[in-house]
């Protein structure tokens, strides 16, 4: 049987994807007063999550632990299926962890299998952009070993650019400071941010107003894409649509690509980062 691509939900992947192209997707959880929620959990839509967060509700998170990830990965291997898992970067979450050491007990029980645990080092649509490569890479006949090195490969390449709109959640996450929040609200100020290459969520700059901080997203990546290698690229936002749909336009305009993809940011991610987040996603030179 080929072998099964693994993700978890943090990948932000658009919806029926993970269905359509047979991928596992781990889901983490979030609790939202009191009641504890699927990432994907129908109960809950995307626009009522941020809604409820727009209110002053403030969702707990938690990774997918052990116990969960071999539970979830033991049925494809019994199936005789070897499997190459993307998670979410390890600066971020234990979920890359807890999928490491889940394949290091399984592989006793399943000695015949081969399970690849790839830290992705990457967040929201840019660990689906590498999903869906690997999706491709598959597709073309790749092996499974070359399948994960091809992704290697790709991973210090793959630029995140973030904005928020909200900067008090950055505060409540430790990446800005009360003052700095209480003051960047005054004066309409909106953080730059990105993803480095050890995988973690670091500011890069400011800037006064929304439009030109979704400006300075396409401007950031005129700077550092890869003309060469970036046929596409991936946004994802925290329930607002026309924002994203906006970046994607100047993307557009500015450099002819037309292959990309527009998700919400999912509850997991959101919690931390807010409504009004928009998150653009290429191939670059480097990250």
């Amino acid at each position: 049987m080929p072998y099964k691509i693994v993700t978890d939900s943090n990948a932000d992947l658009v919806p029926g994807y993970a269905a359509d192209h047979d991928i596992l997707e781990m889901e983490l959880t979030y609790t939202l007063a009191g009641k504890t929620y699927r990432c994907n959990d129908p109960a809950l839509s995307r626009p009522d999550f941020y809604s409820r967060m727009r209110a002053g509700e403030m969702p707990l998170t938690a990774q997918i632990n052990l116990e969960e990830a071999k539970e979830l990965l033991t049925p494809y291997l019994a199936q005789g299926r070897d499997l190459l898992c993307i998670m979410f970067s390890s600066a971020l979450s234990g979920t890359y962890n807890s999928t490491r050491l889940a394949a290091e007990e399984l592989r006793a029980r399943f000695p015949e299998r081969k399970i690849l645990v790839l830290d992705s080092l990457a967040a929201s649509a840019g660990q689906g952009m590498l999903v869906a490569r690997a999706v491709e890479n598959q597709e073309r006949g790749l092996s499974l070993e070359e399948n994960a090195a091809a992704i290697r490969e790709d991973i210090p390449h793959l630029a995140h650019l973030f904005t928020v709109d909200d900067l008090n959640h950055l505060r409540r996450g430790g990446r800005v400071s009360a003052t700095a929040a209480i003051m960047g609200t005054m004066l309409g100020i909106k953080p730059l941010l990105h993803v480095d290459d050890q995988g973690r969520l670091i500011p890069t700059g400011k800037v006064r107003g929304r439009r030109q901080s979704l400006l300075r997203l396409v401007d950031g990546m005129a700077e550092q894409m890869d003309p060469q290698h970036c046929d596409r690229f991936a946004l994802s936002h925290g329930d607002c649509l026309e924002d994203a749909q906006f970046v994607a336009d100047q993307v557009k305009k500015r450099f002819g690509i037309r292959n990309y993809t527009i998700s919400y940011v999912g509850p997991t991610i959101g919690a931390h980062s807010g409504p009004g987040t928009v998150a653009l996603f290429f191939y670059a030179k480097r990250r």
